[in-house]
């Protein structure tokens, strides 16, 4: 069985994505790494060349930035990478460049792929995502946050990112995945204020107009976390490897995890979550099978 992990990447110092520490977590999973590293303003392309490991393979790539509707750059680049993985590795591991493995998941991703590598109805395997907002003692617990998603895939031909390169499908069809239990630690919201008014300013423009941004995007020197609905206290461990990063965390945010800020209808939807653990009306990109 030959794994191969992938990931895009581009302005990981000006915006602060812990891509190191994705890359670094994905290795021990993977026979080779291939990182697409996209034109950008800063020395991200040095930053990745520095991580010391003969598994890493790294491909260059220009980014189109007319493909502004629905983020389609990102499927794009996506694409681009999972065409340049050999067709002799079974399985594909996708990793977004703010997105984590915790370590205790390795063992049991190696097994979960071994033992269905012949089940060729397995096209794709789930993962259950922890979303970190504002600093690393909180989690996003409402329906705004997505809870699974696919992160491995069969090697196949036919198989390309959707829309925004959040999944996958298989010849225009979702895919038949099985639940891992492994859970995907994503800390795209965590970040210096400064660094997060950045990236928001970018990011909005893989998705709209120049008239739109202005509108809807403030001008300011500091991302606001406090406008959101919900939040939780994780009371879990961190991957080791994200250890440094989180002793280096030079601002803080405190929120009242009481507060709600839901309308009627969200409120009686989060409750109900709660107490049964089912998402009522919940968007699945994918085919769940045993």
């Amino acid at each position: 069985m030959k794994v191969c992990g992938f990931t895009i990447v581009r302005n990981a110092i000006r915006y602060d994505y812990p891509v190191v520490e994705s890359i670094l977590s994905v290795l021990p999973v993977v026979d080779e790494m291939l990182v697409s590293v996209g034109n950008s303003d800063d020395e991200t392309l040095q930053l990745i060349r520095n991580i010391n490991s003969p598994k890493i393979r790294i491909m260059q790539s220009t980014w189109d930035d007319s493909l502004r509707e629905g983020g389609r750059v990102l499927a794009e680049e996506t694409n681009k990478a999972l065409a340049a993985i050999p067709a002799d590795f079974d399985w594909c591991f996708y990793i977004q460049a703010d997105e984590v493995l915790h370590e205790r998941w390795v063992q049991v991703l190696k097994k979960a792929m071994a033992e269905n590598l012949k089940r060729k109805e397995v096209q794709g395997l789930l993962f259950d995502y922890l979303h970190f907002y504002g600093s690393y003692h909180y989690l996003g617990d409402s329906r705004t946050w997505y809870r699974k998603e696919i992160r491995i895939i069969r090697n196949l031909p036919g198989m390309q990112s959707y829309k925004d390169a959040q999944g996958f499908r298989f010849l225009g069809n979702k895919l038949k995945v099985l639940a891992t239990g492994a859970c995907i630690h994503h800390y795209g919201w965590v970040k210096n204020p400064k660094f997060q008014q950045a990236k928001q300013r970018e990011f909005h423009k893989l998705w709209h107009t120049d008239e739109w941004m202005e509108k809807h995007v403030a001008e300011a020197d500091e991302y606001d976390y406090g406008h959101i609905e919900s939040l939780r206290k994780f009371e879990g461990s961190h991957p080791a490897v994200m250890s440094e990063r989180i002793r280096l965390c030079d601002w803080d945010f405190v929120f009242d995890v009481r507060k709600k800020r839901f309308s009627l209808k969200k409120r009686m939807l989060y409750l109900f979550e709660k107490w049964t653990g089912i998402r009522l009306f919940e968007y699945r990109n994918y085919r769940l099978i045993r």
